[in-house]
């Protein structure tokens, strides 16, 4: 499954939103650094974007909430 970089904006956006994120490719992108906003995601794609399924989007939320990377999500520092 392809990785997707999430667009940060100010005020923050919906994580479950696809509009929000841009494709990257296969490997997972560069999150360095201490776990607080999200990065990127691991989903299916559809034409360019990807399908959040209600199961993702709760795997998002977890991350968020609890500061930890998942194998579907990957924060960065800012």
């Amino acid at each position: 499954m392809p990785w997707y970089l999430y667009t940060l904006t100010t005020p923050p956006s919906d994580p479950c939103d696809p509009n929000n994120y841009t494709l990257y490719g296969p490997t997972a992108p560069p999150c360095p650094g201490a776990n607080i906003y999200l990065c990127a995601i691991r989903a299916l794609d559809h034409m360019g974007k990807p399908i959040i399924t209600a199961a993702l989007c709760a795997e998002i939320i977890y991350a968020l909430q609890n500061g930890i990377e998942t194998p579907n999500v990957l924060l960065k520092p800012i």
